[in-house]
């Protein structure tokens, strides 16, 4: 899988977790390491594992992705998924806050999240409403 098709699915299944600020940055000009990172916040440390455990069983079952080292812990508050050009870490807040990673790697540009698609049903009109391709 592409790389960056590889971190917008890792924040995909960040936000399905209900993940808070995810940010995918661009670094592939900066690192000779990896080409993203995904930065996430979970609120506890449950909130954590389900939002690691939901990017790397979903890649692993629905896509044979499988990190090549999987760091730190939710009691450590950071956890770190290796995908090689795709780094994934889930923070608390504090810790997200005083390791600012966002600061450190300043100069990626980050990665816009991909447009939802408009849900092809629409609501019914309300009674006595027009529609909306007709003037009064």
């Amino acid at each position: 899988m592409e790389s960056r098709k590889l971190a917008q699915l890792c924040r995909t299944l960040a936000d399905d977790k209900k993940a808070e600020d995810v940010v995918v940055m661009d670094v592939h000009d900066l690192s000779s390491v990896t080409d993203y990172f995904v930065i996430a916040t979970g609120t506890s440390e449950p909130h954590l594992r389900a939002i690691a455990s939901n990017i790397s069983d979903t890649l692993a079952e629905k896509h044979g992705q499988r990190p090549a080292a999987v760091d730190g812990s939710p009691k450590a508050n950071w956890v770190v998924l290796d995908y090689f050009d795709v780094i994934v870490h889930v923070m608390r807040k504090e810790t997200r806050e005083k390791f600012d990673l966002e600061g450190l790697w300043s100069d990626a540009p980050r990665v816009p999240a991909p447009r939802k698609r408009a849900s092809k049903k629409t609501a019914p009109a309300a009674p006595g409403a027009q529609p909306a391709d007709e003037e009064s």
